[in-house]
């Protein structure tokens, strides 16, 4: 059973953080992501645009029922959960979204898999996103960075929980140059997509049978330092 405490001021979602003194910065991505979208009724001014010219009409009526900061979700081993940034649940007048958002700033996604796979373990999780994820192509993942995969498998995953037909993985980046959406774009890649930024993009097949949207919003900052 997990208990929620609704997180509806900065300093309750500060105190979230594995360690709030390190990650609670100025121009350090889980601040700047709780100062977009903590105190929005529904969606930061970035997103919503980016929404808005996605050509997916559902995505025009979005509206979020519920937002709950530092997430865990349980892949194939329940003590080591994903800790995803931000879990949004919205609806549309006809569809329910499953949304995890990533806040970078300057951070790098990770390790890529050929890096982070060295134990059995990890193989097995491996082979769980995979199946997750729809991806069949194991030699193609090597690039990749690990962190995209377990982000986007808990989009997938709790859709499914909570029965909503749509998922998505929209990463929400405060760097003015973009850094590291390269790597974005190369796991847009495994699915035959092209990124772009402040767009959203379709999987063209269902995947667990959910409809799969990947995103990426540039909400850049001055002065950024790391």
């Amino acid at each position: 059973m997990t208990f929620f405490t609704p997180s509806f001021n900065l300093e309750r979602w500060k105190m979230l953080l594995a360690d709030p003194e390190k990650h609670w910065r100025e121009h350090y991505s889980a601040y700047e992501l709780a100062h977009a979208w903590a105190n929005v009724k529904d969606l930061p001014v970035r997103v919503k645009e980016a929404f808005d010219r996605s050509g997916i009409d559902d995505l025009r009526h979005l509206k979020v029922l519920l937002k709950i900061p530092v997430h865990p979700v349980t892949l194939d081993n329940a003590n080591a959960p994903s800790m995803n940034d931000l879990f949004v649940l919205a609806r549309s007048d006809s569809s329910l979204y499953a949304i995890m958002v990533e806040g970078k700033v300057n951070e790098p996604f990770g390790l890529t898999v050929e890096e982070w796979e060295d134990s059995d373990g990890k193989r097995r999780r491996l082979n769980f996103l995979m199946e997750t994820l729809g991806l069949k192509d194991r030699a193609a993942l090597n690039p990749i960075r690990y962190q995209l995969l377990h982000r986007t498998a808990s989009a997938v995953i709790e859709a499914r929980r909570y029965h909503a037909g749509r998922a998505m993985m929209l990463v929400h980046s405060f760097s003015p140059d973009g850094a590291s959406f390269g790597d974005y774009a190369a796991f847009l890649g495994l699915y035959g997509l092209q990124a772009e930024p402040n767009a959203v993009v379709t999987v063209p097949e269902p995947v667990n049978g959910v409809t799969l949207h990947l995103g990426w919003v540039s909400d850049g900052i001055p002065n950024v330092v790391g």
